[in-house]
């Protein structure tokens, strides 16, 4: 299920767009500087900052909104629109 719960102004979604961007560039560096172990640990090392300051843009967005959160949700954002989504992960179970 995925519900719009709010929306954040376009610099809010500009510095979450650059946290995105960068960990996943970061995840993509990784994969490739195995073999280097010096680069590999400044890679490991900017993942976690760049994971924390992801976790914590939500955070204070989450607290600046009030927005809704459920057990099994995450929330996203649409980059284009600016809108916030919370996403509730449903458990199915083959009985």
């Amino acid at each position: 299920m995925k519900k719009k719960i709010g929306q954040v102004s376009p610099e809010e979604k500009d510095e979450i767009l650059a946290l995105f961007e960068r960990r996943n560039g970061l995840n993509e560096l990784a994969k490739i500087a195995g073999s280097d172990p010096v680069l590999y640990e400044k890679v490991v090392a900017d993942m976690g900052t760049t994971s924390t300051k992801f976790q914590n843009w939500w955070d204070k967005m989450a607290s600046k909104y009030q927005w809704e959160s459920a057990e099994n949700g995450h929330w996203e954002i649409d980059f284009d629109t600016c809108e916030i989504f919370l996403v509730i992960n449903s458990q199915f179970s083959a009985q």
